[in-house]
């Protein structure tokens, strides 16, 4: 195939920035024109913003009104996010609208091109605390420039890819939902037996209710190798995925015995936004520590399964419980002793079991849909990069 022609993004495209209207001045802020920051660019349309100003504020700062349908992308945080905007909006220093000039360029196609080079965004950002690009690094970089009927093409091949992520991701929002809904179904009725988490917990030495969960490690105290430490991001989820390996030697993590950890174990978050959120320790995961932010739970399953106690922290009902007793510094928080204090509904047994069973099956799909969401994330990148090197 012939090479498409390609030329520098700056003899097709104007730039135009944004800026921030004064922050001391009210009437400046809450009018009737959107506002964009890269926190809004949450997609590949931009449709809504977070903040919004006045024609005032407008008129007297840097930012411009962009007009609907103009490719915006990100030049300092959050480089490579690009979005196309549905109505006008203004935009804030950090962004960039891009329009084709000349109709050469397709807006979508030029924003899939953007969508293509996000990688590379990212490492060419210079800064010393904030990486940025600017509008010249935006300029020098070259664009493929088929005819426009061939851009029609590629945009559709690419979108009709593009959807199918996203009812892939509408589905795994609905399974998402399951978890919470059956736990309300089988468990939302209040008659059940309530003992505390110190009761529940408290047959094991080093349970909930007798001495400390969680350990202070130091940087230093930190290895390549040994037993794993686990850490707030690695139940942030609601399920144990973790997000990356971090070890204190065998040593270290005897005279931490008090937070050691097991299969089975229930974690839950102490700090986060919002606190209390629980995961079950795997069966495929070794002996591990937690740090002093995560609790370790370890339930008399004559009275609780893991996985019940875990769906029960997760819920409305469990979330309740635990908004009740946080405090907001720096960070959303709870103290131990007041945790240990929440009443827990104690259903039979056999009933806990049902749910357990139920969870498994709910899992299993999930971990498939996990699988396939994965598949067409990587067939839509895998266009996504040949599309621009005229092989799609």
């Amino acid at each position: 195939m012939k090479p498409w022609p390609t030329k520098p993004l700056g003899a097709l495209v104007d730039f135009v920035g944004g800026g921030t209207p004064r922050r001391d001045r009210p009437d400046y802020w809450g009018g009737g024109i959107p506002w964009a920051s890269v926190k809004d660019l949450q997609s590949q349309l931009l449709e809504t913003t977070i903040e919004t100003i006045t024609s005032e504020g407008l008129a007297n700062s840097a930012s411009n009104l962009i007009p609907a349908g103009t490719v915006i992308i990100a030049s300092r945080v959050g480089l490579g996010k690009v979005a196309i905007n549905r109505k006008p909006v203004a935009i804030n220093q950090d962004l960039k609208a891009l329009t084709p000039l000349g109709g050469e360029l397709l807006p979508r196609f030029l924003l899939l091109f953007l969508l293509s080079n996000a990688d590379y965004f990212e490492r060419a950002g210079v800064g010393a605390t904030v990486k940025g690009l600017t509008i010249a690094d935006y300029q020098k970089l070259r664009i493929p420039v088929p005819l426009l009927a061939e851009q029609e093409r590629i945009v559709k091949l690419l979108d009709e890819a593009d959807e199918l992520r996203k009812l892939r991701a509408q589905a795994d929002r609905r399974t998402a939902a399951l978890l919470p809904a059956l736990f309300h179904e089988m468990f939302g009725d209040p008659g059940f037996l309530r003992l505390s988490l110190k009761e529940i917990a408290a047959k094991q030495r080093n349970s909930l209710a007798n001495g400390p969960f969680g350990s202070d490690l130091l940087s230093s105290e930190l290895t390549d190798a040994g037993v794993p430490v686990i850490y707030i991001r690695d139940i942030s989820s609601g399920a144990y995925e973790r997000k990356n390996t971090v070890f204190v030697t065998p040593s270290k993590a005897a005279k931490l015995e008090f937070c050691n950890v097991i299969p089975g174990d229930v974690l839950v978050a102490k700090v986060g936004t919002p606190p209390g959120i629980a995961a079950v320790y795997p069966a495929s995961e070794p002996q591990a520590i937690v740090t002093q932010d995560v609790i370790r739970l370890r339930p008399n399953l004559e009275l609780s399964l893991p996985v019940y106690l875990e769906g029960f922290l997760n819920s409305a009902m469990g979330q309740w419980e635990v908004r009740n007793i946080t405090i907001q510094a720096t960070r959303q928080r709870f103290s131990l002793g007041q945790f240990r204090k929440i009443k827990v509904p104690v259903p039979p047994l056999p009933l806990q079991k049902e749910f357990a069973q139920r969870v498994t099956e709910i899992r299993a799909l999930e971990a498939a849909q996990a699988a396939s969401r994965l598949r067409l994330e990587n067939l839509f990148q895998s266009m996504l990069h040949r599309a621009f090197n005229g092989e799609l």
